[in-house]
């Protein structure tokens, strides 16, 4: 057993949390932070080409290649959970589409007794962690590491287009800019790519402060357990990997902080005694401290697909063809452009399943592709095009709890997908809604046959039959450490664990309810208010970013302050 040096801060997981909190973290000279990563280093070709995601998805060199228990309302199918196992985590993996959400989604989250989380008060978080290459304004910001930008327009397939337009003829508004004054509408994604290369946690914010003398980044290092002593976080256990592979005990005079995800910042607490007893006692871990939400109240975005055929208007299935392939390779490799540098979805759309809703609950993701995995699970283009559409705000809740004391097993996921009636109806009419758009004037000419899921499928038992037997998760999991008070609760609105000093967790887990969108852009902008929490109570000077006249300053809870949330 080797101890290492001692730290200010130790971070759990290097994906989009744990990248923006080592920058934010760092730059305060003064204080000596170790990030750990089981995943190796982000270099692996693929990550950096923005279509090269689709060989990632069930790739175990940078993936965790999650997947859930069979899932009962969906034929007891097994549902695949990409998790990306790598500096930079599942930001090297995704679609690098850039959504923050809905006002409403924060202005949720503090009527909870979040305070401090409200729209107004996270947007300045948004803006600073931000380089928006068409500039700042009310909603956007410059400057920051995450490169944000609208996808070229000479890099767009005339259908794009064309699918904006039919959405608009459905009543729809256009939108310029999701993440502006309202996000209702069709228009395109802002993506996380630039000249051509996937913009990752770690190709922002990694790469601009790992040089940094006081950041140390250990990569293969798997968290064991968190070193607890007398009601506090003291360290981290981990393992390393390959020739001189060894386990570890970092010490810790700060804090630690778990960044990692919805999945492992639950792992690793129940791992280290803090959860529920009964999950903890049947793995063989014993109680350090309850917390029985620990791994409860996981939310994920349900997704189906509409693929269509289309005549007269070229997709990516012509550009995959063996010539046009060729050159497609020739262009990105020589300028950055082509096929190879589109994001996974270029057009968005939200809308509202019905009337009854206030906001958009139901958001598509739209390709001008269509594809089907091979043998190996790897995704091939098939003629035509699709847009997957998915229930935006799901009242179904799932978990996520170790099935052993082994770290290196995978934990038991049940996502609990369509558990509810109003899921199961959100998806039908957002799925004839998406239908309606296919049919609208601006492609009358060019539609073809729509073969998933055809057109023999049209009662709403019959496209609930084909939701359950072919609706897949859109990646986006969370809520794992729900942040609140009250007995689900695991963390208080400065994201510190009820019950135990010193410990964080700042990740996609700790959010109460679910966004309504992507959330790589929320899992940095938590990054980056836990970072100036982090430093206030540590007695730093902080200066709050544009936008923020002040911010609660509290110092860490006193022992008796700890031992009253504990009873």
């Amino acid at each position: 057993m080797a101890t290492s040096k001692e730290f200010d801060y130790i971070i759990v997981g290097a994906g989009s949390a744990g990248c923006a909190l080592a920058y934010r973290l760092s730059r305060e000279a003064s204080r000596k932070v170790l990030l750990l990563e089981a995943g190796g280093k982000d270099s692996f070709p693929m990550i950096h080409i923005p279509l090269g995601f689709a060989f990632m998805m069930k790739n175990p060199k940078v993936n965790w290649c999650y997947e859930t228990e069979p899932e009962t309302q969906m034929h007891n199918r097994r549902i695949t959970f990409p998790r990306g196992k790598v500096l930079g985590g599942t930001s090297c993996i995704n679609g690098m589409v850039y959504i923050r959400g809905q006002r409403e989604d924060y202005d949720g989250w503090a009527a909870q007794g979040n305070s401090g989380w409200s729209y107004d008060e996270v947007l300045p978080y948004f803006k600073r962690s931000e380089h928006r290459a068409e500039g700042a304004n009310e909603f956007h910001g410059q400057g920051g590491p995450l490169w944000v930008e609208n996808p070229p327009m000479e890099e767009k397939l005339e259908l794009a287009d064309i699918f904006v337009q039919a959405a608009v003829q459905t009543g729809l508004p256009f939108n310029e800019d999701f993440n502006g004054a309202c996000q209702e509408g069709a228009g395109d994604y802002q993506t996380n790519i630039c000249k051509g290369k996937r913009q990752s946690a770690a190709k922002t914010f990694l790469k601009a402060c790992e040089n940094r003398p006081n950041l140390h980044i250990a990569t293969g290092a798997l968290a064991e357990k968190i070193l607890l002593e007398e009601g506090r976080a003291v360290g981290v256990r981990y393992s390393t990997s390959g020739k001189n592979a060894e386990t570890v005990e970092a010490r810790t005079k700060g804090e630690v902080i778990l960044c990692g995800g919805v999945i492992n910042s639950p792992q690793l607490l129940e791992l280290s005694g803090i959860g529920n007893p009964e999950v903890l006692e049947k793995a063989g871990i014993e109680v350090q401290h309850p917390l029985p939400g620990v791994g409860e109240n996981m939310q994920d975005h349900l997704t189906i697909n509409v693929q269509q055929g289309i005549n007269g208007l070229q997709t990516f299935y012509e550009e995959t063809r063996p010539l046009s392939l060729i050159g497609n390779v020739i262009k990105y490799f020589t300028r950055g452009k082509g096929l190879l540098a589109h994001p996974a979805a270029q057009i968005g759309v939200f809308f509202r399943s019905s009337d009854d809703e206030k906001t958009p609950n139901a958001q598509i993701h739209f390709a001008p592709a269509a594809s089907e995995p091979d043998a190996k699970g790897n995704l091939k283009p098939t003629p035509g095009t699709t847009a997957t559409v998915c229930n935006l705000r799901p009242e179904s809740r799932g978990s996520v709890h170790i099935r052993s004391a082994d770290p290196k097993q995978h934990p038991i996921i049940h996502a609990n997908y369509l558990d509810t009636e109003k899921d199961r109806q959100v998806l039908i009419d957002a799925l004839r809604k998406v239908r309606g758009i296919f049919r609208a004037p601006a492609l009358a000419g060019n539609l073809g046959t729509e073969f998933r899921p055809g057109p023999e499928v049209e009662s709403d038992e019959e496209i609930l039959s084909y939701i359950r037997a072919e609706a897949e998760s859109v990646y986006h999991p969370v809520g794992t450490c729900k942040m609140g008070s009250g007995e689900a609760a695991v963390v208080d609105e400065r994201l510190r664990v009820h019950g135990i000093a010193g410990l964080r967790v700042a990740d996609a887990a700790i959010m109460p309810n679910i966004i309504s969108g992507n959330t790589h852009a929320p899992a940095v902008m938590i990054a980056e208010k836990c970072a100036d929490m982090l430093l206030q109570d540590a007695g730093v000077r902080v200066t709050l970013p544009e936008g923020l006249e002040s911010d609660s300053q509290a110092s860490p809870r006193s022992p008796a302050a700890l031992k009253a949330v504990a009873n």
